[in-house]
């Protein structure tokens, strides 16, 4: 058996392309935007057949790490988890990445890949993985160019050159994002698309970063030997890791190294950086409407609507997008992602709120939402796995009603311990220390009400966490 491929899943992205669905505390890569898996899911079955990948790398940072072992779990996968104390771009995460990797092997091949990208035919994929094993095992950085399906000005571009082996060509050059006369010229003369995905042996893409930017690597490698353990994941050295410079890896290597190579695959790719791509990417009905969730279509056509909970109904219009989620609704056209990018940027400034964080919030132990709230109340909906375990902590300025709807809890409230049935309740008053858990096998519901002068998250004083949260 020949060599294997380590897969590095990019997975610490925070982008609001795909707003108000995707947002900075649950990204597009952990959306199911195409049934019931996420892209990050879907990058991970990508490569695990176990003749060809080992097991793979994922980096992300301490904001996603109970998302990312959670949606492992759900497709039964395993992953050594690495965590960036902060971004520094795509640079030093694959570096950190490939670093990582020759603890493993010191010969290793590392296979990087974005997690929130969508493939549709994976065995064209795979199969371009084997063609590039072999050229990154002879000591190219190969890069995944991706036959066009279009004149797309939203990607940058490869014009290859001489066969290096098999279907593999050298890099003549990488062009950046063109207009849509220059998109048109460089699909007439061959060029492919560049997805941002490499393949390469991790020494060699450490020793050409290096003879770029030495103290760069070398900040990476010592994040990597000082790294730490933490409920499983490992916590790259924050000091060393921070003094790294941040940066791309096309700019801190692929546009400088002479070891570049492209394997062209046509396998239905798209970095899925839009809800115009969004929509091409789904199934329509006889009219061009894509819909998830409830939508209604009358005397409309090519439209696309995603809708949490409210049902949707268009009529009379063409080439719209309609996104509703339970505090937001995008109303847009198709095709103009960079409207939507100055719209996020106005919504920082007006209503922040929006773009960092959903009602429904994601907690190693389950999930809260906001349900109702007034000037000195708040009713949330609360749900914790079986065998979660919520912090013992306390509260300044608000007391607590728990409900239960479904399942049992098991309730501390100071020195007592008392299980709570469906439709039973207890209070918490001000200043109880109290820790809710699910023992019991399905999920526990429960219905909180809050009362209070404060009802801030931030009125949580944590006495002892499963979770080591601050």
């Amino acid at each position: 058996m020949g060599e294997k491929i380590i897969p590095l899943i990019m997975c610490g992205g925070a982008g609001t392309r795909l707003w108000p669905a995707s947002r900075e505390v649950r990204p597009k890569q952990f959306l199911p935007l195409f049934g019931t898996r996420s892209t990050f899911q879907e990058t991970i079955l990508r490569v695990s057949d176990p003749t060809l990948f080992e097991r793979p790398i994922v980096i992300t940072n301490n904001a996603y790490r109970f998302m990312v072992s959670e949606q492992l779990a759900e497709i039964e996968s395993e992953a050594d988890i690495l965590l960036e104390p902060m971004r520094r771009d795509s640079g030093p995460a694959i570096a950190a990445g490939a670093a990582f990797a020759e603890t493993r092997a010191s010969d290793a091949i590392v296979l990087a890949l974005a997690a929130d990208h969508v493939v549709r035919d994976n065995a064209a994929f795979v199969e371009a993985c084997r063609e590039g094993l072999v050229a990154a095992g002879k000591g190219r950085i190969v890069t995944f160019g991706v036959a066009p399906e279009r004149a797309a000005t939203e990607y940058g571009y490869i014009n290859p050159g001489e066969v290096v082996s098999g279907k593999v060509r050298s890099v003549k050059q990488f062009v950046e994002k063109p207009d849509a006369a220059k998109a048109t010229e460089y699909v007439k003369a061959g060029y492919l698309w560049n997805s941002g995905n490499f393949m390469f042996r991790a020494s060699v893409l450490l020793d050409e970063y290096r003879s770029v930017d030495a103290a760069s690597v070398q900040a990476v490698s010592d994040a990597v030997a000082k790294a730490g353990r933490d409920l499983g994941f490992f916590t790259l050295d924050e000091a060393a890791f921070g003094s790294a410079k941040a940066i791309s890896i096309d700019y801190a290597v692929m546009e400088k190294t002479g070891h570049a190579a492209v394997v062209p695959v046509a396998c239905g790719w798209s970095d899925v950086g839009s809800w115009h791509a969004v929509w091409e990417l789904s199934a329509k009905n006889g009219q061009g409407n894509a819909a998830q969730g409830m939508a209604v279509f009358e005397d409309s056509r090519n439209c696309n609507v995603m809708t949490d909970k409210a049902l949707v109904a268009l009529e009379g219009v063409d080439d719209l997008v309609v996104v509703a989620t339970q505090d937001a609704v995008l109303v847009s056209r198709q095709k103009d992602a960079n409207g939507l990018k100055r719209l996020v940027t106005k919504l920082k400034t007006v209503a922040p709120q929006v773009t960092e964080e959903h009602l429904k919030v994601h907690r190693p132990w389950g999930s809260y939402q906001s349900v109702d709230m007034g000037e000195r109340h708040q009713v949330k909906r609360i749900v914790v796995k079986p065998g979660g375990r919520l912090s013992l902590q306390k509260h300044h300025h608000r007391s607590e009603h728990w409900i239960v709807v479904r399942g049992a809890a098991r309730v501390t409230v100071n020195e007592a311990v008392k299980t709570v049935h469906e439709n039973e309740s207890i209070y918490i008053p001000i200043g109880a220390v109290h820790r809710l858990e699910n023992p019991g096998k399905i999920l526990l519901e429960l219905i909180e009400v809050q009362t209070g002068s404060y009802l801030g998250e931030d009125d949580i004083i944590r006495i002892e966490d499963d979770y080591r949260r601050s």
